[in-house]
């Protein structure tokens, strides 16, 4: 199951990638850490969080594709079974309940199940063996989705909900399913937006939204938040203001700065520059993960690899457009950079997975930038 040799083949370039994105959120958390005293409150969880991950990345990508495969069912089961309990027997923070707190270590869940259900749709579209014109394929497929995405709102937790049904969504489109059923999938996630909106949303996720097609609507209130985002990203200009220097960010006019708006942080530190290099970094990442996808010779491992890029993409896409006042406020994190120990620790294990999945697939993981 495990095997040193894997490593010949391992993809040094996109676990390079990670580790610089990583080192760039230590540097935006800690200038967050310093507006807050002397005493450093979120760098030492997220260093802690960082080497368990790596560890987590190493151990995932020294074992075969086959084992992930195998026990596909089961790890999107227990996330499906950890989302159900976390209602029952979750801490509840800032009207949410999604984390459980044990001897002081918190854990989300909804992290867990993000990668459950990657692995759980690469391996129904492996069984289907490209039966994807078949109704019940589509109906498998949105359950599997669905389930664990209701269990979130039930938190409620648009953004991760949000998330799983987008990744579903995409790797139904690469699938090549038939266009009636992308038209009738379409159809079923407006007419579930509707109801979604009537019976689930709760009121500041309504505000969320609404503030996000009219952010001047309130001012003072809801568009607080993404107001003072887009501030910090334009006062940053080219260069930025310096590391632990940024306004917005040191006098707490950004709320969660070390969460959701991150990206916030960065732009109005580092500037324009700063955040180019970001996205650069991003676009380096997922071209690395296209790469996986391509020269898969499996189904199962292509499609897995597929999901990792569809749900990293989807968290940037979030995560940075609504610090930039383009999308709606999430709460999504930045993958690699934002603060939180249960989306780092995830977000590690989805590399490791990719990389299992390249080692047996791709002559030199590691030769060649694309």
């Amino acid at each position: 199951m495990f095997h040193l040799a894997r490593f010949r083949n391992y993809d040094w370039l996109l676990t390079a990638a990670v580790l610089v994105l990583a080192a760039v959120g230590f540097a935006a958390i800690y200038s967050v850490d310093l507006s807050r005293g002397d005493t450093l409150v979120y760098f030492p969880t997220q260093a802690i969080a960082f080497g368990i991950g790596v560890l987590v990345l190493l151990i995932a990508a020294g074992l075969h594709a086959s084992v992930y495969e195998t026990y596909a069912k089961w790890l999107y089961l227990g996330g499906f079974l950890l989302l159900a309990a976390v209602l029952v027997f979750g801490e509840t923070v800032r009207g949410t309940t999604g984390w459980f707190r044990i001897l002081g270590v918190s854990f989300q869940p909804a992290e867990f199940a993000k990668v459950g259900l990657v692995v759980a749709l690469g391996w129904l579209i492996h069984r289907y063996d490209r039966g994807f014109h078949k109704p019940q394929f589509v109906v498998a497929s949105a359950l599997l989705a669905l389930l664990p995405a209701g269990l979130i709102l039930l938190q409620p937790d648009f953004g991760s909900a949000f998330v799983l049904l987008a990744v579903w969504f995409g790797m139904m489109l690469f699938s090549g399913i038939q266009k009636r059923y992308i038209a009738l999938i379409a159809g079923a996630l407006a007419f579930g937006f509707i109801a979604a909106w009537l019976f689930v949303f709760a009121d500041y996720q309504k505000d969320r939204f609404l503030t996000f097609l009219n952010p001047e609507r309130d001012p003072l209130g809801a568009g607080y938040n993404v107001t003072q985002s887009v501030i910090a990203v334009g006062s940053g200009q080219f260069f930025g203001r310096g590391l632990g220097f940024g306004s917005q960010s040191q006098l707490h006019f950004l709320p969660e700065a070390q969460t959701d708006f991150i990206f916030s942080v960065i732009s109005e530190e580092l500037g324009f520059l700063g955040a180019s290099v970001v996205l650069l970094l991003f676009f380096f990442l997922l071209s690395r993960l296209l790469r996986i996808v391509r020269a898969s010779r499996s189904e199962f491992g292509a499609y897995v690899a597929l999901g990792i890029l569809l749900l990293f993409f989807a968290q940037i896409m979030l995560n940075v457009g609504g610090a930039v006042g383009l999308l709606p406020i999430t709460g999504v994190t930045l993958p690699f950079v934002s603060y939180g120990g249960s989306s780092l620790i995830m977000n590690f294990l989805l590399v490791g997975i990719a990389q299992s999945v390249a080692y047996s697939s791709v002559p030199s993981a590691s030769q060649g930038i694309f």
